[in-house]
């Protein structure tokens, strides 16, 4: 795991010293993500710069360092990420004739892009990646993602100047960049807690989206095509159904997912585990420990908040595979104490609440670890959300009621609805009901949806209850992945399509963006063996009848009976928790004058982005216990302290006082 950037300006020539200086101001603004070295590569006659941070994993020697030239010295490579299928690869490299100088995956990338090209080498690797390599001949600049999108890779273009980087703040400290914050995308920001892709919060900035390859040619002009395509994919696999039983789908699950943990578990430095307690990651917890002669290193931290904290869950499973476990009781001061961090590290507006606990899982884990793997992907895959059951049991009935009588039954609820805000504010503090309100409102509008799960799916993923152009006036709202025309269709099954438009979008822009930046602020390499793309592939062609339980107690049956193989029932068969914080709580006591600051109607009116009077209302009934608008609320205040950090130049400090 590593940090790349980079530039090209089409005008060629510049100046040796100047792009060598702008190279490297660029690949130290990415220090955290790659500690252990840092390599500028240049051509000054045609005006491009390769930036890497160095992470060593794999060949901690020298000649694991880039940026790195093949041996033919015609590609050279700067890349992010982590190849497991790098030995076959290099095996077959070796009996092509290409010489070898050390035993590095970025060395058998390099090659292997000399040897049969960047897109036919794209198509054979397994693993998580992203990165640059320029062909000197030809002059062309090609930027790819792994398939899944598990690294990121960020891209704009400002007149001849290309720039990409890991993370924004790489693009940033170029002197060419000259971007503006993207209305559009704010509003979007706002209904999801993330900017979706390929957008970014910046006009003219892009995230390459997963499983895309970016060409730019000796005429400056950037080309895109897709080398994974995940509709065409999921189409080819509906075609091929696996007929099967489910004790061949769970042996087939427990092949598959052990070769892709084991492969996962290649490295020259230590590694662990997050274990949550949940199906998921004891799952890979159980397959590590399985294939290994010592006791796997695992991590997990402990809330006070009893709602909050699976730690026993996942001290029992440590217990039973006998992993080297530990645990970290967390503070509210502790997690409160990030919160100005947030800013710095996810360098673009992001809303999620369990990117407070995954930076200190991440820290935790660091003190005894360089690589870390994690259960990620099984909800999206294997139907676990339960969003996921409620979702089509309402599309059920609504499908099912005539729209006069749905009609009747939502204006019933909307009318309702004053008079229980009204009582519920009246109710003392300390015995209120822990009401969400705002799933009364989401109601009716899902209940005028007609059962249409496409409909369905974007009101109950929405973080807010007010439509996002009000709350950003003059923005039209940005789509999601899945709503273009070649992904809305692709999936039949409803729960399938479900888990899919999530692999699209909150998995790579939610979930995987929070992972990979809490976890690159402590140099530390996590790595998702869920999300190998042929335990996605061979999800796809189960059948949903054999892939889904059929009520969110009996989720993700398969990954349940594999675990069962490693771990008891009822260590398995319990609700989780989800790792989340307690954001909605804290609003009102710890984070309260905090928040004051940064709602503050003059502050709100001089930057310009949201509509004061509706941020203040919905702040003002958060704080009376009349409204459940915590989710929008944090999303504003991400943004509003994002802003303050990157555009004014000020950070947000506060005193978190009775934390």
């Amino acid at each position: 795991m590593c940090g790349i950037a980079g530039c090209l300006d089409a005008r060629g020539a510049r100046g040796a010293d100047s792009l060598a200086a702008t190279g490297e101001a660029m690949a130290a603004t990415l220090r955290h993500r790659g500690p252990d070295g840092a390599g500028v590569w240049i051509d000054p006659a045609v005006g491009i710069a390769l930036a890497h941070r160095r992470l060593a994993i794999l060949d901690l020697s020298p000649a694991g360092r880039q940026p790195m030239v093949s041996s033919c010295g015609r590609f050279v490579l700067t890349y992010n990420g982590e190849i497991y299928n790098y030995v076959e690869l290099r095996d077959a490299l070796v009996a092509a004739g290409r010489p070898f100088r050390g035993h590095s995956d970025t060395e058998v990338l390099v090659e292997a892009c000399a040897e049969w090209g960047v897109e036919a080498t794209l198509r054979r690797l397994l693993g998580m990646f992203a990165f640059a390599v320029w062909d000197r001949t030809t002059r062309m600049l090609m930027l790819a993602r792994d398939r899944i999108g598990i690294k990121p890779l960020y891209w704009a273009r400002f007149g001849t100047l290309l720039l990409f980087g890991s993370e924004l703040k790489a693009l940033r400290a170029h002197d060419g960049w000259t971007p503006e914050i993207d209305r559009d995308s704010l509003a979007a920001f706002v209904r999801y807690g993330h900017v979706p892709a390929p957008y970014s919060i910046y006009r003219g900035v892009s995230k390459l989206l997963p499983g895309e390859l970016l060409v730019v040619g000796p005429d400056g002009e950037p080309r895109i095509s897709s080398y994974w395509d995940p509709a065409r994919i999921v189409a080819a696999a509906q075609s091929e159904r696996l007929d099967i039983s489910e004790a061949e789908a769970v042996d087939d699950l427990e092949w598959l997912l052990g070769d892709a943990v084991v492969r996962h578990m290649a490295a020259d430095v230590p590694l662990g585990a997050f274990l949550s307690g949940g199906i998921d990651s004891s799952l890979v917890v159980a397959l590590m420990q399985a294939h290994s002669n010592r006791p796997i290193n695992t991590f997990t931290i402990a809330f006070r908040e009893e709602r909050f904290n699976e730690a026993d869950h996942a001290r029992a499973v440590a217990n039973h595979l006998g992993t080297a476990h530990t645990e970290l009781l967390v503070s509210p001061r502790d997690a409160l104490d990030l919160i100005p961090e947030l800013p710095r590290w996810y360098d673009e507006p992001f809303g999620s609440r369990s990117q407070i606990p995954t930076m200190l899982v991440s820290r935790l884990a660091r003190r005894q670890v360089t690589v870390a793997l994690s259960g990620d992907g099984g909800d999206e895959l294997f139907g676990g959300y339960k969003r996921y059951y409620a979702t089509l049991a309402v599309a059920r009935k609504a499908g099912s009621m005539p729209r006069l009588l749905r009609d009747l039954a939502a204006n019933a609820v909307d009318d309702l609805f004053p008079a229980v805000r009204a009582l519920h504010g009246i109710v003392p503090a300390a015995i209120r009901p822990n009401l969400p309100l705002n799933w009364m409102t989401r109601i009716t509008a899902v209940a005028r949806a007609s059962g249409d799960v496409n409909a369905l799916h974007r009101q109950l993923r929405s973080f807010n209850v007010e439509p996002s152009t009000l709350l950003v006036p003059g923005a039209v709202e940005r789509p999601a992945r899945w709503q273009t025309t070649s992904h809305v269709g692709a999936v039949s099954d409803p729960m399938e399509r479900l888990g899919y438009f999530e692999l699209l979008t909150v998995l790579v822009d939610s979930i995987l963006t929070k992972v990979d930046r809490a976890s690159m602020a402590h140099s530390l390499e996590v790595r998702v063996p869920i999300l190998d793309h042929r335990v996605v592939e061979y999800a796809w062609r189960l059948p949903p009848a054999l892939k889904f339980g059929t009520t969110v107690a009996d989720n993700k049956p398969l990954l349940r009976r594999l675990l069962y193989r490693y771990v008891p029932r009822d260590l398995v068969d319990r609700r989780k928790h989800g790792f989340q914080s307690p954001i909605a709580v804290w609003l009102r006591s710890p984070l309260r004058t905090w928040a004051e600051e940064l709602l503050d109607e003059r502050r709100l009116k001089e930057n310009g982005f949201f509509e004061p009077a509706l941020v203040r209302r919905c702040w003002n009934e958060h704080l009376r216990g009349t409204g459940d608008h915590w989710k929008l609320l944090w999303d504003v205040l991400m943004f509003q302290q994002w802003y303050e950090y990157w555009v004014i130049g000020r950070d947000c400090a506060f005193d978190p006082a009775g934390a």
